[in-house]
């Protein structure tokens, strides 16, 4: 039987699930992707949650505890094995005839870095050498001072996902960034079939910021729950205007892949919501949807498939002039996502880094 996950891949949309543990790269993931799960999206806050709960991670973190007191390093000896379990397993996926689609595991730079372009870069050189796994991303935010890293990441022939992006003309710039980086990387003899990029554009967390402010202002009700999808529908006609021009087409003549669009943050936070209306609103050709576990789950018992992203892009076009007539400041709203998703990240890590420390004691007493 035919899952909806291998329906969407039909569409030309990819499947990825937005969790990476032990026990998940161990057993769940390869069932998941005889379903249709094709990629996988990992941060901080999914690599704290998961080496924060139960023993999975016990026994190793013992062994390098031994010999290991930075608990930065502690925690990319455990999160590399991972990692690399996950790539391993979607190898085959991403040998498959256009390895540039799929089969790809994203890892991210330590979000410290984030307004440190070139400490970014270094450290996202040296986690591609040491995972060493042709399908492995390495994740930079798509912050102003990091697309510089983006840039340079490419010209370096490192797969780059692009994230934290929420706003129109930063997922532009994230594309061009791209696009210079793989000039870059042509220029100095590298074979551009080996180097990919995605561009994580963030969903949900715009709808929860731009329906709060409308609730301030008194807005239209008819407008709540609108913007994270309109937003991303105009992400993806730049995407296609950008990833059609002439500058474009020369790349791809030798072997360059587009930068696709990820819609990311796609979890329902309305309960009042069908929960999966940001995977079932968004599918459309040359795509990648990620999804935390439950929403994945959720679209394959109930979820619909349609080609919806072609479709509406005037009337995405009029929910922003809508938005901005009732007094809601969409680059406002964007800065504050930005800050906040970085922010996130580096409480993760360093609630992931203090609970290291913490099991020292407990696990080789001292």
């Amino acid at each position: 039987m035919t899952s909806s996950l291998q329906v969407l891949a039909a569409y030309g949309q990819s499947p990825w699930v937005d969790y990476l543990s032990r026990v998940f790269a161990r057993g769940e993931l390869s069932h998941l992707v005889r379903e249709g799960v094709a990629g996988v999206t990992s941060n901080p806050t999914i690599f704290q949650s998961a080496i924060a709960e139960g023993g999975a991670y016990d026994e190793q973190m013992r062994e390098v505890l031994r010999s290991e007191d930075d608990p930065k390093q502690v925690f990319l000896a455990l999160a590399i094995q991972d990692v690399r379990a996950a790539c391993d397993l979607l190898r085959p996926v991403y040998d498959r005839a256009d390895s540039s689609r799929d089969g790809w595991v994203s890892f991210e730079v330590d979000p410290h870095l984030a307004h440190d372009a070139d400490a970014t870069v270094a450290e996202a050189v040296a986690l591609f050498r040491r995972i060493d796994r042709p399908n492995l991303f390495i994740k930079i935010p798509g912050t102003t001072d990091e697309l510089v890293a983006v840039e340079e990441t490419i010209a370096r022939g490192v797969p780059v996902n692009v994230t934290l992006l929420f706003s129109l003309e930063r997922h532009r710039a994230a594309a061009h960034a791209y696009l210079r980086g793989l000039h870059r990387f042509r220029e100095a003899g590298g074979d551009l079939r080996a180097v990919a990029s995605v561009a994580s554009f963030f969903v949900s967390r715009v709808d929860t910021e731009a329906d709060r402010r409308l609730d301030e202002r008194g807005g239209p009700n008819d407008l709540k729950g609108t913007l994270g999808i309109a937003n991303a529908k105009l992400a993806y006609e730049a995407y296609r205007e950008i990833f059609a021009g002439d500058d474009w087409t020369d790349l791809q003549a030798v072997g360059a892949s587009p930068q696709r669009c990820l819609w990311a943050s796609t979890g329902m936070k309305d309960p009042d919501r069908r929960d999966v209306t940001y995977v079932e609103e968004l599918i459309g050709p040359d795509t990648v949807t990620t999804m935390p576990r439950a929403t994945l789950e959720a679209f394959l018992d109930h979820g619909r498939v349609a080609d919806t992203l072609t479709g509406g892009v005037e009337d995405a076009h009029r929910t922003l002039t809508r938005f901005a007539e009732a007094g809601v400041d969409y680059d406002k709203v964007i800065a504050v996502l930005e800050r906040e998703g970085v922010d996130a990240f580096v409480t993760s890590f360093e609630q992931l880094f203090a609970g290291i420390a913490g099991k020292r004691a407990a696990l080789i007493g001292a």
